[in-house]
């Protein structure tokens, strides 16, 4: 393995002037910078991580936590944080936040205070109060990506808004009886829920349109294709099915189209869907979708905690996330109006 020593008699520099260069940080004249690097990439140098922390200050490495991996939202957030992180140099260590309190209890407790990781990053998790406190106590940058925090810099979008945007257009189109896969109120976490946050915009988009609350049904999923089929098996198979289906994901509206396959209804004639995310195979299956840019939600994710390591220039404020209205085959006026 090539060592610092030996970049820097290759160079015709000191090992000093070798570690500014390759660190960026100290005065080096642009030609010995080019010299350095060159030389380094030459002969195959790589600089050694712990090295390097001794030196700086840093792991170069930031934690990330989130609830599951292998669901296609998280895996493409997270594909959009590495991707504006190594661009910087930067590792990246994945911490499961489950919903089990000894786990939990232990990443705040162990692992976050090993000081191996030098900023946080949370996905889409709903840390109460305690928990909070003792990522702020870590004294490191944290930011909060598709949950709103009051007490940690947020980036999010207003899934109220998604929601309402969502089932509007379903009750543009005439639709009365529209049903809600996602979270039922006996399974609601807090007001802040991203699930919850979603089910209050589908009810707040059906007392725009003048339907009744008590008229609108909801069955609970778990965000999965087979759980929103499941779902959408119990209410088309009811005594009084749904015209349109809001999933609160577009897994969870590609399983309630695999159900509409299953009973051999029409999409869009008998049934109209749509989701939400903007998932990868949405345009396969002519889904309609709100999309909400997930990997662009990652790397702004990454551009905020750059930010605060000063790494980076500050990135647009932390106001809402952008999502938008994909409209495909997937939805259509009701075939027989509702009374």
């Amino acid at each position: 393995m090539v060592s610092i020593d030996e970049v820097a008699r290759a160079a015709g520099v000191s090992t000093a002037t070798v570690s500014r260069a390759l660190s960026g940080r100290g005065q080096v004249s642009l030609g010995t910078r080019s010299r350095v690097l060159a030389t380094a990439a030459e002969l195959g140098y790589v600089v050694s991580s712990s090295a390097s922390s001794l030196a700086s200050g840093r792991t170069r490495n930031i934690g990330v936590l989130l609830p599951v991996v292998d669901r296609w939202y998280f895996s493409t957030v997270l594909a959009g944080i590495a991707s504006g992180l190594q661009r910087a140099g930067y590792d990246i260590t994945l911490y499961a936040l489950t919903e089990d309190a000894a786990e939990r209890a232990t990443v705040f407790e162990t692992f976050l205070r090993r000081q191996r990781v030098d900023a946080v990053i949370a996905i889409a998790i709903s840390l109460d109060a305690a928990e909070v406190e003792r990522v702020e106590a870590l004294g490191l940058p944290v930011v909060a990506l598709g949950a709103a925090h009051p007490r940690l810099p947020s980036l999010s979008v207003d899934d109220v808004a998604v929601a309402r945007v969502a089932t509007g257009h379903l009750t543009a189109l005439g639709h009365r009886r529209i049903a809600h896969i996602g979270t039922t109120s006996a399974h609601d976490a807090d007001g802040d829920h991203i699930p919850t946050l979603r089910r209050h915009g589908f009810e707040q988009a059906l007392a725009d349109a003048g339907i009744p609350a008590a008229s609108a049904r909801h069955e609970h999923a778990d965000f999965t294709i087979e759980d929103g089929h499941r779902a959408a098996m119990r209410l088309l198979r009811s005594d009084e099915p749904p015209t349109a289906i809001f999933a609160a994901s577009d897994e969870m509206a590609i399983g309630a189209l695999m159900a509409a396959r299953d009973l051999a209804l029409s999409v869009p004639g008998d049934l109209s869907i749509v989701g939400v995310d903007g998932h990868e195979l949405s345009a396969f299956f002519g889904l309609t979708t709100v999309d909400q840019f997930p990997h662009d939600q990652g790397l702004r994710a990454a551009e905020a905690v750059l930010a605060e390591l000063g790494d980076a220039a500050p990135p647009a404020p932390l106001a809402p996330l952008p999502f938008e209205l994909v409209v495909r085959a997937s939805t259509a006026p009701p075939a027989r109006p509702s009374p």
